[in-house]
Parts: C-alpha cells; sequence; structure tokens
C-alpha cells in the first residue's frame, strides 16, 4: 500500500473497490490461526486488497498512462544491447513488425517471462525444491457466516504438512483457489487438473464444506517448477524487478510486495543516477532488496519444514511474538526495528522449539 500510494496510484486504487483483506488465516485439522494486520508490530497500513491480478495490474497500468508513461502492448521483446549509457531493445508486434527502442538504461519488470535472464543468460537454480501448483477462480457460493471474505484462507493437507491450498475471496463473490505439492505427488494422482484439484480440496474436510456448492467454471491451470532465481540483480544498463529477478513461493504473498519494492528502491537509484550523481546499484538496491527477501525466504523455509506450522498451531502464543510475525506476514519484511527480521531462520527455530515444549 506504501509503495501504490508514494507512486500516486491509491486514489485510484481504492475507487475500484477491491475485495479488503485485513489479515490472514491457517487451517489444519480444524484447527484455526488467525493474524490481525490491524494487530501487528510494524507501524503502516493495516489492511490491503484481494485483487484478481488482471485487472488489478490493468488499472496500475491505466494510471501509468494517464501520468505520462508510454506502454506499447503486444510487443514480445526478440533481443537486447546492453551498456552502461546505451541500451537497444528489439521488440516484434503481433504483425511481425519490428520496434527498436534506445534507452539509457533498461529495468526489467516482465515477471514469469523473465526477459533479461534469459537473454542475458542469467538464471540460475533455485534453492528450493521442485514444486507444482493447481489453480483457478470459481464462483464459490460460500454461505458459511464463519468465512471471512477479509483474509486470505491458507489450508494445510491433513495428512502431508508440506501440501497446502489457498482460498483468495474477490469482491464480486468469486474465489482464486489452488495448491501446492511437490511435483511427484501431483503427478501420481490420476485424472485431469480440475479432477486433481478436486480430489484434494476434498481431501480437507472444512474445505470440501465450505466449497460444497462452488461452481468451476474456469479452467485449472498447473505451474511447475515456478521457483527462480538469478546469478545477479543488476549491471551496467540495467536491473531486474519482482519475479524477473528471484521467485521464491506463493505461500505468504510476497511476490507483489517484492516487485513493488524492488520498484522503489530502482527507482530512486535511477533517478539520482541519470541526474549525474555517482550511484552504487549493489548497496543501494541489491543489498537492501535482499535483505527482505531473505526474511520471507525464512519464513518460507520454516513452513515447509513444519516448524512455522507449529508456531501458528500451537496453544503456546505470546501476543507481542504473534505480532512481530504478523507484520512479516503483513508485508514488512524490512523494518529493521522487528527482531524477526535479524537472524529469522535462527528466532524461529528456536521460537518453534519453545512452542514445542509447551
Amino acid at each position: 500500500m506504501q509503495f501504490i500510494e508514494q507512486a500516486g496510484m491509491l486514489e485510484t486504487v481504492q475507487a475500484k473497490k477491491f475485495q479488503q483483506k485485513n489479515g490472514a488465516r491457517f487451517l489444519h485439522q480444524g484447527k484455526l490461526a488467525q493474524f490481525n494486520f490491524d494487530d501487528q508490530y510494524t507501524k503502516g497500513w493495516t489492511s490491503t486488497f484481494e485483487v484478481i491480478r488482471a485487472d488489478f495490474d490493468k488499472v496500475l497500468a491505466d494510471q501509468a498512462q494517464a501520468q505520462g508513461v508510454q506502454i506499447n502492448y503486444g510487443q514480445q521483446i526478440e533481443r537486447v544491447d546492453i551498456k552502461a549509457g546505451d541500451a537497444q531493445v528489439v521488440a516484434i508486434d503481433g504483425k511481425g513488425q519490428e520496434h527498436i527502442y534506445q534507452a539509457k538504461f533498461v529495468l526489467d519488470a516482465s515477471g514469469f517471462g523473465r526477459v533479461l535472464p534469459n537473454l542475458l543468460k542469467l538464471e540460475k537454480p533455485s534453492s528450493f525444491p521442485r514444486r507444482q501448483s493447481l489453480f483457478t477462480h470459481i464462483q464459490d457460493n460460500i454461505a458459511d457466516a464463519d468465512f471471512d471474505r477479509d483474509k486470505i484462507l491458507i489450508a494445510v493437507h491433513p495428512e502431508h504438512s508440506n501440501v497446502w491450498y489457498w482460498l483468495i475471496p474477490f469482491s464480486n463473490g468469486r474465489l482464486s483457489v489452488g495448491v501446492v505439492a511437490e511435483e511427484k505427488l501431483l503427478s501420481d494422482l490420476t485424472g485431469e487438473p480440475e479432477e486433481k484439484l478436486r480430489g484434494l480440496l476434498n481431501a480437507e474436510p472444512d474445505l470440501q464444506r465450505l466449497l460444497r456448492h462452488a461452481k468451476f467454471d474456469t479452467p485449472v491451470y498447473m505451474l511447475s517448477g515456478y521457483s527462480a532465481d538469478v546469478s545477479q540483480m543488476c549491471g551496467p544498463g540495467y536491473a531486474l524487478l519482482g519475479n524477473a529477478g528471484e521467485f521464491l513461493d506463493p505461500i505468504f504473498s510476497s511476490g507483489v510486495t517484492i516487485a513493488m519494492k524492488s520498484a522503489s528502491l530502482a527507482a530512486t537509484v535511477l533517478d539520482r543516477e541519470l541526474s549525474g550523481a555517482e550511484v552504487d546499484w549493489h548497496a543501494e538496491f541489491t543489498a537492501p532488496l535482499a535483505a527482505g527477501v531473505a526474511v520471507f525466504k525464512s519464513f518460507v523455509q520454516a513452513w515447509y519444514d513444519g516448524s512455522l506450522q507449529g508456531i501458528f498451531f500451537s496453544d503456546f502464543q505470546q501476543p507481542r511474538i504473534k505480532q512481530m510475525l504478523c507484520s512479516i506476514l503483513a508485508g514488512y519484511a524490512w523494518d529493521d526495528t522487528n527482531p524477526y527480521t535479524n537472524r529469522t531462520s535462527s528466532r524461529l527455530e528456536a521460537l518453534a522449539k519453545l512452542c514445542r515444549t509447551q
């Protein structure tokens, strides 16, 4: 939210009346853990939005155009020649016509397109195991009064703790629903993607009950090996933003936060560079961005090794520590006053051990 405000787009986004999001709920074997963003450690925004990404992205793009940005749709980047202070980008449009762009600097915000990592051979394997996701949008028809549409719901498979589901409500009565598991588990299941997803949803009793009247009216998509990394985030004449650089995992919805944080950092550094100042991209962009990404990465790793789930579902809850954890879930991974943004892995490990002994 602070980055949307910084970009001068806050009023435009608020006017679209997207679904309010004020926290997160975690569900496992009937036990519910709830985090409210108005009860967090970091001072800042206490709510955001659940959005259909196509709609949300178009709102931002249209507002960027209104602020003077030129956007050329329907063009595919074919090749680049990037040097410090001088870059050439060649694109092909839908009619096969070539377009050549000259620039002083290139920011790659291509997300899973990962244009510069592919063209400049910057890709490197992610440290995370290959996982697979099945997901779709449905007409949820949820009538349960206890279902909180203002919060994302993350559920854990009753038998496989590293298999989890998301339910993200939208303001139009629809829902984004998906499951994440290691590739082998999903490949061992029989049937088409929708049959696999439905079967897994029905394996979790509370989800089966919630979605008993749901209408699956959109194809179920499958995405494999989505975690990605690069050998470097920037170089002479370019920098990578968001998923074009590194993507961790969807479990804590960190993708948009990391994308916007990287854009904010890069815009500040680039503005200074284009004004003639001496800048250090590693110190001013890569290092501070990596600090917050490392916090999210520690949370993701702790989720899959079970320690974070043990913390969330423990009867031993310390309100102040829960506020600190809530701030990370709310996206405040760069708040260096929060102890859980420093030595995150060891602190989570110690907390998990304490919860197990209570």
